[in-house]
């Protein structure tokens, strides 16, 4: 996966030259430090968390609309600009679904009531910011049995009809009753 190649292409050298418009070496290198942590440069590991750092290294390099700076902004890698503190809301809602959908299958809640493991795929892979293998992922799910069988098929897949399937409320159930929750610290 990786960090994705718009931001190594476009952004980079773009961040790399605000850095290094520094007046002091030490504010130099701490944004190049922040940088790299926050993209991914590198070779330093993609964490897609890391929504709303990204948005406020952006803003604060002047590289994005709403920063209104005398950079200019590079519309085409930071996506359209927002109104007001929009687009900052929106980078700290997804950096949350990206935390939380680690440890609870909030995808569910933005799904409908049934729905095929393809959109289901899908839907995961835009909140995670990455693709997913599709064995795996399907393995992954009948693994974690969060699906059931609606016993319908759906014809709006261009080809054969794909199977309907529904989240499995009982694993909500499942899981507080197996304490699978996470250990709190002890004082």
């Amino acid at each position: 996966f990786g960090t994705p190649p718009v931001l190594l292409d476009r952004l980079r050298p773009r961040l790399i030259e605000w850095a290094g418009g520094a007046s002091e070496p030490t504010t130099q290198r701490e944004r190049r430090q922040r940088a790299a942590i926050a993209f991914g440069f590198d070779d330093r590991h993609w964490n897609e968390e890391l929504t709303l750092q990204r948005y406020e290294l952006l803003y604060e390099a002047g590289l994005i609309e709403e920063a209104g700076g005398g950079r200019d902004a590079i519309a085409a890698a930071a996506g359209k600009p927002m109104v007001a503190d929009h687009r900052r809301i929106l980078a700290t809602g997804i950096a949350r679904l990206r935390s939380k959908i680690k440890y609870r299958p909030v995808v569910f809640e933005l799904m409908r009531p049934s729905f095929t493991l393809l959109q289901l795929q899908r839907t995961v892979e835009a909140l995670a910011g990455r693709l997913i293998n599709k064995p795996n992922f399907r393995r992954l799910v009948e693994q974690q049995e969060l699906v059931e069988e609606t016993g319908e098929t759906s014809l709006d897949t261009g080809g054969r009809p794909a199977k309907l399937y529904r989240f499995r409320h009982a694993v909500l159930d499942d899981r507080a009753i197996a304490g699978t929750k996470l250990p709190l610290a002890r004082a």
